[in-house]
């Protein structure tokens, strides 16, 4: 293991203009997944895309670098639970030297808002450095779900 031990969490709440139903699908759906996943600069190209939302069914997609195909970051995590519209739990395996027995968790939490959707995402473990650019390509991967949710 590296010098570094993962312990951080990252929590972040974030409140969409659209109904829980819409933001809760676009977490399940391959082809929505496509279209707003990854920080701005990096794709997920829909042919990578392999969803089954189902308790032990996987949550595989690679995102791909916009500028540089060849930087590209795969993604293969299994759903432990789901609730419809409500509620998403899954954990990934870290495909990273030094990291490969630690498995990462991730909560989406799904509630509505006065007709919006308010979603809580609580991930981890990360390294202190690591929680600061996670925050920031979620938040930006959130961006891009505004606009599809609005679209």
């Amino acid at each position: 293991m590296n010098a570094a031990t993962p312990t951080e969490e990252l929590v972040i709440t974030r409140t969409f203009d659209a109904p829980r139903e819409l933001v809760y699908q676009a977490f399940v759906d391959p082809d929505q997944i496509s279209q707003w996943f990854g920080p701005v600069g990096w794709s997920v190209p829909r042919d990578t895309v392999d969803i089954d939302p189902r308790p032990g069914g996987k949550y595989n997609f690679t995102m791909v670098n916009d500028e540089d195909p060849e930087q590209a970051s795969p993604s293969k995590a299994t759903f432990k639970e789901l609730v419809p519209n409500e509620l998403i739990v899954g954990s990934e395996k870290w495909d990273m030297p030094g990291y490969e027995d630690l498995e990462m968790f991730m909560r989406l939490e799904f509630e509505d808002v006065d007709g919006k959707t308010k979603i809580t995402l609580r991930q981890g473990p990360y390294t202190a450095e690591m929680v600061e650019m996670a925050r920031e390509g979620w938040e930006s991967s959130f961006t891009k779900l505004d606009k599809v949710l609005v679209g």
